[in-house]
């Protein structure tokens, strides 16, 4: 088949109208006796591909391994390669390029009003918390604007375990972030073990609602400080470098919250009932270290080695694999049967997924959408979503992924590069060259893509 511009706008088009049409259709996939399923996302914070059990690290994740392990992991899971980014499509179900975001930001992000996550899931009847990172913009742009009924944690895109205080070295009031429902509070504790119990509470709490929890943890973002119990897991890792022993050890604290969470929702009974979703923002960083930020107090604790992508090719803010394919699952008992899906799929894809699976859909139905209900791919009943491209912007690339092709273009020089993922998933091979019909297709895409992207 030849492509031109017509046929680019003709199947986004088809795309457009299919979706809108599962939204409108309200299609609940419901859980026990019809009712509505909790749902709980969990975000880790710069956790690289190999940075988890199952993925064959060396870090000890039996918790999110078992979770894993028991439903549908996400072999190609695509988020965007920055924070602010990813948690803009999760919200959004669109391109953070549509608001002009292309890195992490602050500010307005989402426009005031527009649906998101959890504003949808509140107005079909769910109760809505947010416990950790919110990085979607400062105050007043605050989680309790966006849909959530209850909000905890920080606002900012990094803070200090235990002070809990934003990185800059201005005015006191500035370093501020830990807050309850949108107001600052003071609070002693590590943030891992803040972001659990606030977690285990509202599951806990008694309820007529399902609930929605987006639960944002900390690490492994610096800057990193863990306890002696923590570290002590690694011991004996004589050949691990030690900031990457405490990159393993808030890793390691994490998993052991998961676990309590999952406890919890035994003991109500509602682990049948509760889908969970696991992904990481963006790929894991290679290195940190900062003389000024938080009062000076990193200044002698470089962290040199944080995050592995191995054996993914570059680091979080890139835009080859290893700084936006993670690791990523779905777990839900009795709905979704333990296996893989090897498809590329990308975060944005949560919003219309959930929004359908809750009979939510047609809060969706005047929205555009960029991402693609993925509920059949993730129960086997389809088993590929070959129409689907996927397009990044960030303020140094394109990029874009079709099928098994995937190209990066450099927006100041003008180069392009072309990779086979499937054949080349450590992308060493530029294809460009070679495939000057596929590399100038591709460039096409994207320029059809960035027709709905707004300038900031």
């Amino acid at each position: 088949m030849t492509f031109n511009s017509r046929n680019l706008l003709n199947l986004s088009f088809a795309g457009i109208l299919a979706f809108s049409a599962n939204a409108a259709s309200g299609e609940s996939r419901t859980g026990p006796a019809g009712s509505k399923p909790n749902i709980i996302v969990i975000l880790p914070d710069d956790l690289g591909w190999s940075d988890i059990g199952y993925n064959g690290s060396d870090i000890k994740t039996p918790n999110i391994d078992q979770l894993a392990k028991s439903g549908v992991i996400l072999k190609q899971h695509y988020v965007m390669p920055t924070c602010t980014p990813t948690r803009v499509s999760l919200m959004t179900g669109r391109y953070p390029s549509r608001y002009g975001i292309t890195g992490p930001d602050y500010g307005e992000v989402i426009d005031m009003g527009d649906p998101t996550m959890a504003s949808i899931l509140r107005d079909n009847g769910y109760e809505t918390f947010i416990s950790g990172k919110w990085h979607l913009g400062s105050p007043p742009y605050t989680p309790l604007k966006y849909g959530f009924r209850s909000s905890y944690g920080y606002f900012d895109g990094q803070i200090d375990p235990y002070t809990h205080e934003y990185k800059t070295e201005t005015k006191l009031t500035e370093r501020r972030s830990w807050h309850r429902n949108d107001e600052y509070i003071d609070e002693e504790g590590h943030v891992t073990d803040l972001l659990t119990s606030e977690a285990v509470r509202i599951i806990e709490s008694s309820r007529t609602k399902p609930f929605f929890l987006y639960l944002t943890y900390h690490v492994p973002h610096y800057p990193l400080d863990e306890p002696a119990e923590w570290l002590s897991v690694y011991d004996d890792a004589c050949m691990m470098h030690p900031s990457r022993k405490l990159f393993a050890a808030s890793v390691s604290h994490m998993d052991a919250g998961i676990g309590k969470i999952i406890e919890a929702l035994d003991r109500k009974g509602i682990r049948q009932n509760t889908l969970i979703v696991f992904t990481s923002d963006n790929g894991g960083q290679k290195n940190w270290h900062s003389e000024t930020d938080y009062r000076g107090k990193y200044a002698d604790k470089p962290h040199l080695i944080l995050g592995n992508n191995f054996p993914l090719r570059g680091w979080k803010g890139d835009l080859y694999e290893g700084g936006i394919r993670v690791p990523a699952f779905a777990s839900w008992p009795g709905r979704l049967a333990p296996g893989s899906v090897d498809e590329p799929i990308h975060v944005s894809c949560w919003l219309p997924t959930i929004c359908n699976l809750t009979g939510s859909g047609g809060a969706l139905q005047n929205v555009k959408q960029d991402g693609r209900d993925i509920w059949p791919l993730l129960t086997g009943s389809k088993t590929a979503h070959n129409d689907f491209p996927i397009y990044w912007k960030i303020a140094q690339y394109y990029a874009v992924r079709e099928g098994k092709w995937k190209l990066l273009l450099n927006r100041k020089s003008g180069v392009a590069e072309l990779y086979d993922i499937e054949a080349d998933f450590r992308e060493t091979n530029d294809l460009s060259k070679d495939n000057p019909q596929k590399t100038e297709y591709l460039l096409g895409l994207i320029e059809q893509f960035k027709k709905d992207d707004r300038e900031k």
